[in-house]
């Protein structure tokens, strides 16, 4: 991903604001306000080098969040060695302002009086892409994650193997530090079950599971490897070849059964895995030098904000809603924003590339045109009878309406960009005032008249 991060960096038609939130979010498609605030990192972007003279002399080591806790990084720091931009931040929760990094820095790049900037942008159309977070296995407390330190989860192996991670590529016990030569896979871990509230498979499980399981038998082949599974689903190219890789030439053993429970020997700090193997009909115990969870994968548990400054919904799930799951799998019910990757529900990489291009597309198309046609049933307000109650802003699910004072009062008025005719404040307005263009009161009643009308006619 480096190769990528750094070309898109240095693109000329692409700025990152980077170390920011989206406060708000106004307009509609060809004329939305983006309001961002950008944190402060008490270092300037415009003069730091990357050069990590800082961080070789502060005293300060903490959980490095990036390696998931299993390695450590100093009060100024950069998440990993190839982040973009390749600046440090001040940790300021931690930070004990001894000057020391003040004092290591060349270019002078250390500004601990730095404060939050607002920016605000204009732009024509925008893509969601805001991933998701790991499932928290602490909820399956029958694995004992967080309170056995020899039961991990995947994402932590993944730490663990890289070469450049926290272990120098080795996989290890955390309560000891040795390599573990016996090793369970508990699959669906948050992922396919009721009792937490995640009934959807997470789709990259069994995938990831079965790259590391290989990963760990190329290290050291007498390694005994185990995945414990309900369903193994190798649904991609290529994917059933590798997972009968996985069994006929590195010799990783399956069992079918979720594990009840999981549990320790105080002294060697090895865990008992109990399983049912529901192919044999036998209750299996696997005493195991370490345990990885394949965690599945969860909304972020801000969408619910994200959403409503949008304008979107979200699926049952908590992910962002698409406006239909086959013909605009992309496209959302508010005309110029799209969604990508596991914003809009799990998936593996090929398929986030192919929806985040899909979605580039979809937003594009517009802003080539320079153009956008809408619907002409839009809701209408008769101005001489709207009182300003402002019920049918709170009705409205695309934020089309706001109000402007005329003659004393406020009176609705309608975006008819943003509106998609849905009918809602016509439904809640009780002055009558807002109607649905073809649609009024009396056309619609004329119709009704005339229907019955017809009606007698034909029975005499």
């Amino acid at each position: 991903m480096a190769p990528k991060m750094v070309s898109v960096a240095n693109h000329p038609n692409v700025e990152l604001i980077t170390y920011a939130e989206v406060k708000n979010v106004e307009g509609y498609i060809g004329n939305f306000e983006v309001t961002i605030e950008k944190k402060p990192r008490y270092v300037d972007e415009n003069v730091c080098t990357g050069c990590g003279a800082c961080a070789a002399v502060c005293p300060i080591e903490v959980p490095n969040e990036f390696d998931l806790g299993l390695g450590t990084r100093k009060a100024i720091y950069v998440p990993f060695a190839q982040a973009v931009p390749l600046v440090y931040t001040i940790d300021m929760d931690h930070c004990i302002r001894c000057g020391l990094c003040e004092k290591a820095c060349g270019p002078g790049a250390i500004r601990y009086d730095q404060k939050p900037e607002e920016i605000k942008l204009k732009v024509g159309t925008i893509i969601c892409a805001v991933g998701y977070d790991e499932f928290d296995a602490t909820l399956k407390e029958e694995y004992g994650y967080g309170v056995y330190d020899n039961v991990i989860t995947t994402l932590e192996l993944e730490r663990m193997i890289n070469p450049a991670g926290p272990t120098g590529g080795h996989e290890i016990r955390p309560s000891d530090g040795k390599h573990p030569h016996r090793v369970v896979f508990i699959q669906c871990v948050g992922s396919r079950d009721a009792k937490v509230g995640k009934h959807y498979c997470s789709r990259i499980c069994c995938m990831f599971a079965l790259k590391n399981a290989q990963l760990i038998k190329q290290h050291d082949p007498s390694t005994e490897v185990y995945i414990c599974y309900m369903d193994i689903r190798a649904f991609g190219k290529g994917y059933e070849e590798y997972y009968r890789r996985a069994q006929e030439q590195f010799g990783v053993k399956f069992i079918r059964g979720r594990p009840a429970c999981i549990m320790e020997d105080p002294e060697t700090k090895n865990l008992i895995v109990r399983v049912e193997d529901t192919l044999l009909g036998e209750i299996v115990e696997i005493e195991a030098d370490l345990v990885v969870l394949s965690a599945g994968l969860s909304p972020r548990p801000d969408n619910p904000k994200l959403a409503k400054m949008l304008g979107l919904e979200l699926s049952p799930d908590g992910f962002f809603k698409e406006l239909h799951p086959k013909l605009a799998p992309v496209n959302t019910k508010v005309d110029g924003i799209a969604i990508a990757g596991v914003a809009q529900g799990p998936k593996d990489i090929p398929d986030t590339v192919a929806q985040a291009k899909g979605a580039a597309s979809a937003v594009s198309i517009p802003m080539a045109q320079g153009q956008f046609k809408i619907e002409m049933i839009r809701a209408v307000v008769d101005e001489d009878v709207c009182g300003g109650c402002q019920v049918c802003a709170k009705m409205c699910p695309y934020n089309a309406i706001t109000y402007v004072e005329k003659d004393g009062h406020l009176v609705a008025q309608v975006n008819d960009v943003a509106c998609k005719g849905c009918g809602s404040c016509a439904g809640a307005c009780p002055s009558g005032a807002m109607q649905l263009r073809y649609y009024r009161d009396e056309q619609i009643i004329s119709f009704i008249d005339g229907v019955l009308e017809a009606h007698q006619k034909l029975e005499s």
